[in-house]
């Protein structure tokens, strides 16, 4: 079996040595990935572990961590804008790449905190803003969502 190029991750360096078949379908000839998940992970942890990614890099481990391009931003504290800037240009800034490359090792090894910010940020991406109420009582305030 020879290699197969693996584009459909959106990396264009990507080469399977086996884990993979190609198979005839009603379409035409495909590829089927045994494990998908496990060769993202393993190319995802690589990544995490260069010296330095690129913009296309930077989108897959984004998108690995089911984040928009708008929920990435707020995590680190900039626009949606800069992000798509640096996945398109391909010039991450320094400390955005080690941002980006802890946070991504952080949440496969299953850092509850890092897991439950990165849901709770994508979570707010996907909905829209609700309304909290402030309540004063003897004890304090308190916020309703």
């Amino acid at each position: 079996m020879s290699e197969y190029h693996y584009t459909e991750s959106g990396l264009h360096n990507i080469w399977l040595a086996s884990g993979y078949e190609i198979v005839e379908t009603s379409y035409g000839t495909g590829v089927a990935i045994h494990d998908v998940a496990g060769l993202h992970r393993a190319i995802g942890e690589t990544l995490a572990k260069k010296a330095w990614i690129t913009g296309a890099e930077l989108r897959f481990l984004r998108k690995e961590m089911d984040l928009s391009q708008r929920a990435l931003g707020e995590l680190l504290g900039t626009a949606d804008q800069a992000v798509a800037k640096w996945e398109k240009t391909g010039r991450v800034p320094k400390t955005a790449d080690r941002m980006i490359r802890l946070i991504y090792l952080e949440h496969i090894g299953g850092n509850v905190p890092i897991r439950s910010t990165i849901e709770r940020i994508s979570n707010t991406d996907h909905a829209e803003h609700a309304r909290m109420t402030a309540e004063e009582s003897e004890s304090g305030w308190r916020i309703a969502a």
